[in-house]
């Protein structure tokens, strides 16, 4: 069984009136008092820094049963909530902010940060955005890129399925995940090319990295990428999950994924030939539409309905899923998301509701916490 893990940006947020607070240094002090970071498995976990002040970043360690993996994310974000109420502030897994950042965000102290805010300027100086990355296992670097080759078309799926970005600098964007925007500014981000090759791969990234318009490899803001810490592929397309429910159904869609992929690579079954250039497409329509009207079908890169889609992704799926005893848990996380909505969805329900950003906010920070 192949393990997962996943890492998840989160916005340190004033409870009082929903904006953002620069104070993830004191949140990152009260997380060290409560010892090391190591699960009740013995296997490192984190809670750390991110780019902007306002940000912090969870970590689980690997596991291979998802009911694991709820209890890991629940326990990260247990420890970062309680550093950040001794903060005086809040966590809220949000992938944008809906309230505006004072003059704006705060960047992160060090020299990485610091040439990253030079090198991009206003594209660093207005980035506060929270994603959720997937680390699934992969038993080689060549089947890790015959992965990427062969789910590249369905990304936008995840993207859409995960959308919780709908609001930024106190206005409703017109986007389900503004969060995708603003990370197709950055000049490595968005969908990969068709690799091939382990070779191709490589290739890529030396000569991505050699232009010195990225600092280092892990500059490379792909959908998808090999880690370059980890034995695994990453999936790093969606927005950040309010409710832990949607995080663990990302987490196990990408899994399943990544293990058909696999099998279909060491089958010798050809990847999709898919141009990039309409994989660009699909997310912007992912990104704009949600799951609330068309995507386009990662088949025929046509307009599909969006759970019709879902259900093609799901038939895809199924096999791996029913071997990993997932399937009736993605079923029923699916099952609710069609009821309930995406998170944009349930966020711009409860703005309609109450004409309140914070209330949007609040209702994220209860959510995170699993009190609602």
């Amino acid at each position: 069984m192949r393990t997962v893990g996943v890492e998840e940006e989160l916005l340190l947020v004033d409870i009082r009136d929903g904006r953002p607070r620069s104070v993830q240094g004191q949140v990152l002090l009260r997380a060290a008092l409560d010892g090391p970071g190591v699960s009740a498995h013995g296997v490192a976990g984190a809670v750390e820094g991110e780019f902007q002040q306002e940000q912090l970043e969870t970590q689980t360690p690997p596991v291979s049963d998802m009911s694991e993996l709820e209890d890991q994310v629940r326990h990260w974000r247990g420890k970062a909530s309680e550093a950040a109420r001794r903060a005086d502030c809040r966590i809220a897994a949000l992938a944008s902010s809906p309230l505006p950042v004072g003059t704006g965000p705060t960047p992160t102290a060090g020299e990485r940060y610091a040439w990253i805010q030079q090198q991009y300027q206003r594209i660093a100086r207005q980035q506060l955005s929270c994603g959720l990355h997937v680390h699934v296992a992969i038993d080689s670097a060549e089947e890790g890129v015959g992965v990427l080759d062969r789910i590249r078309g369905w990304l936008p799926v995840l993207l859409a399925l995960s959308t919780n970005s709908p609001f930024a600098h106190g206005e409703d964007t017109g986007f389900h995940s503004w969060r995708s925007q603003m990370m197709g500014a950055w000049p490595s981000g968005g969908p990969t090319p068709l690799f091939g090759s382990l070779t191709a791969y490589r290739q890529l990234v030396r000569e991505m990295t050699a232009t010195g318009v990225l600092l280092d490899e892990g500059m490379l803001y792909f959908d998808a990428r090999l880690s370059h810490h980890y034995p695994t592929v990453e999936i790093r397309t969606t927005d950040a999950c309010s409710r832990l429910a949607d995080t663990v159904l990302v987490a196990a869609l990408a899994r399943a994924m990544v293990e058909t992929a696999a099998r279909e690579w060491a089958s010798g079954e050809p990847a999709p030939q898919t141009p990039t250039h309409l994989l660009t497409l699909a997310t912007f329509q992912a990104s704009r539409q949600g799951m609330t009207a068309d995507l386009l079908d990662p088949l025929t890169s046509r307009p599909l309905a969006a759970w019709d889609v879902l259900e093609s992704l799901l038939d895809r799926l199924r096999p791996a899923l029913e071997a990993s005893g997932d399937l009736t848990r993605v079923t029923a996380a699916l099952d609710t998301i069609r009821t309930e909505g995406t998170g944009s969805e349930r966020q711009r329900a409860t703005f309609e509701r109450t004409g309140q950003l914070v209330d949007v906010v609040a209702q994220a920070v209860r959510l995170t916490a699993e009190q609602e």
